[in-house]
């Protein structure tokens, strides 16, 4: 009988029966060093998936300058969300390149995550914010509707196929996926609304919120072939270096935070001070940036759920100057777009600027922020559009701030005004 104690050939511990050791040819190896080993080689297969995306990771500055193009505004979610985004590749550049490779390599710094809130009146941007990064980060990125999510075992999604979504996105690398980024909208329709009128549990409210919490913070969830695009086996995913940003509009939270500031008329009796009516137009544009966490917490979002995520980020209303550029300045801006539906039929569309200026203020009444403002074009040009595929010889159309205000039309310009213009140019510099 061999009463030889044997050690770990990798970190020398000896064997015992607390700690033992898997036998080789040549040597053995410990529980610890195998988790160890196993880590490194995962390192091993992120950096070959992530060789492409991590090439040349874009600076926060660079980033900044790509939302710019699309978003107006905002200056403060967009240098948030640079930096988030910025600090999720740089993360994964180094754990890829420079994994941990020994137990005594404990003197490294590990750098969390740090999930982002969103928050801010409808039509600020939040969503498109989302939308825009998703075109600039090289790693899986998703987004979610919080409404469509239920606790599991009642109809509907439950968290997990956030997850699921991922790993498709991440063409089923697993290892990829764990690096991924999650927007999840309309988070506040995950506030707490108790027990209803009809004595039935609010299975798509707090919940959910409780089911979120491990996996924002981070955990290993197992994903069944369900819901998968390839119906392929489970599959384990740690979600400790998932960034997940949640945005919402957060309706009624204004209330909530003039409260805490002692805004309005709150008092009773005779000294109270009557609340006026033009509230809308005295809001304060950065009321939203002074968002604490108990005033989330007031608003129905448990302490737990708001504790996972450190960064709150509240975008502004936007005012008729922002609604202008926004209407002409981004890549895609509304005003271009219907030039180019115009410029199919070989017209040019024309705006005066107290045109523009009219149409965001028409934004501004209906109170839905920037999606107000295609409503106003659509109601604005519905007519004309109507009109111009059965017009011969139009080579222009151009909106006034009278048609804008419905005491006037739009004025169409034929081939014939045009010819008279340049006869009448000719005649008076003749004259002259």
């Amino acid at each position: 009988m061999n009463d030889k104690v044997h050690s770990c050939s990798f970190c020398g511990a000896q064997q015992a029966p607390e700690t033992p050791l898997i036998a080789g040819i040549e040597g053995h190896i410990c529980e610890a060093c195998v988790g160890l080993a196993h880590q490194v080689i995962s390192s091993w297969g992120r950096a070959r998936a992530l060789t492409g995306p991590l090439k040349s990771p874009p600076k926060p500055i660079e980033i900044k300058e790509h939302l710019d193009r699309y978003i107006i505004g905002q200056e403060a979610a967009k240098e948030t969300l640079s930096v988030a985004v910025y600090n999720h590749y740089k993360r994964l550049a180094v754990e890829a390149s420079n994994p941990k490779r020994s137990l005594e390599d404990d003197d490294r710094v590990e750098i969390d995550k740090s999930n982002i809130l969103l928050l801010g009146p409808s039509g600020t941007g939040k969503t498109l914010l989302a939308s825009t990064l998703a075109r600039i980060v090289g790693v899986p990125f998703v987004i979610a509707d919080a409404t469509t999510l239920t606790q599991a075992g009642y109809v509907g999604e439950d968290v997990e196929s956030i997850l699921a979504r991922l790993l498709d996105a991440a063409n089923g690398n697993r290892e990829v996926a764990e690096w991924g980024m999650v927007y999840i909208d309309e988070v506040d329709k995950l506030a707490r609304q108790g027990e209803t009128a009809h004595g039935t549990r609010d299975v798509s409210g707090e919940g959910v919120q409780q089911a979120l919490l491990k996996l924002v913070e981070g955990t290993q969830v197992k994903l069944g072939g369900k819901g998968r695009k390839d119906g392929s086996e489970p599959a384990l995913i740690d979600t400790r270096n998932i960034l997940f940003v949640v945005g919402g509009a957060f309706a009624g939270l204004e209330q909530v935070l003039k409260r805490r500031r002692n805004e309005g008329g709150f008092g009773i009796g005779f000294h109270a001070e009557p609340a006026s009516d033009d509230s809308a137009e005295k809001r304060d544009p950065d009321l939203y940036r002074e968002t604490h966490p108990d005033d989330l917490r007031q608003f129905g979002l448990i302490p737990e759920f708001i504790g996972r995520f450190p960064v709150i980020v509240g975008l502004h209303d936007l005012d008729e100057a922002a609604l202008v550029r926004i209407l002409t300045e981004p890549k895609n801006a509304l005003v271009r777009q219907y030039q180019q539906l115009f410029k199919f039929e070989g017209v040019a569309l024309e705006f005066t600027t107290d045109a523009l200026a009219a149409i965001a203020h028409k934004a501004i009444e209906r109170g839905t922020g920037a999606r107000g403002l295609r409503s106003v074009l659509e109601s604005l040009l519905q007519r004309p559009m109507f009109q111009l595929p059965s017009l011969e010889g139009v080579l222009s159309c151009r909106v006034g701030v009278e048609a804008v205000l419905g005491v006037g039309e739009v004025e169409w310009c034929y081939a014939e005004c045009e010819a008279e213009g340049e006869t009448e140019g000719a005649r008076a510099e003749a004259g002259a």
